[in-house]
């Protein structure tokens, strides 16, 4: 192997590690409410959109979406998938959604996938992907088992 395929690897492998920690960070403060930290990784015009295709652009609006729905919520982070673009770094994130509804029934295993695009050291774009609404059907009795 060429000292400069070596060299490619470890800056490849840094600007992982650096997007990795980044999003980590996104993450913990996203989960503790922290609205200024989640601030400072998001783009001032980042494209924020839901399950459903709903769309929030401030924090603010995915808190007060996560407060109809959730009587709180919590993300066990399973891992971490990066593909380092010359203009763009993508990141998911998947793992599960564990917490209660809102009446109170605590819920674990619920199947999440984040996808952050990332360019500058900022998130751009965020999709966000879970199962929430199938296990809500089924505690209505309205989907198949």
């Amino acid at each position: 192997m060429t000292q400069a395929v070596v060299a490619a690897g470890s800056l490849a492998r840094e600007a992982r590690d650096e997007v990795v920690t980044m999003i980590e960070r996104f993450m913990l403060a996203s989960m503790e409410g922290d609205r200024e930290t989640v601030r400072k990784y998001m783009a001032p015009n980042v494209d924020v959109t839901f399950t459903g295709g709903r769309k929030f652009p401030l924090p603010e609006q995915i808190q007060a979406f996560n407060a109809r729905r959730y009587g709180w919520v919590k993300k066990a982070i399973e891992r971490y998938d990066v593909a380092v673009g010359q203009d763009e770094t993508v990141v998911y994130c998947t793992g599960t959604l564990y917490g209660e509804w809102l009446d109170g029934v605590p819920f674990e295993g619920n199947r999440y996938v984040d996808r952050f695009v990332i360019v500058d050291g900022k998130i751009v774009k965020m999709d966000v992907w879970n199962d929430s609404a199938e296990l809500m059907l089924r505690q209505a009795g309205l989907a198949d088992e």
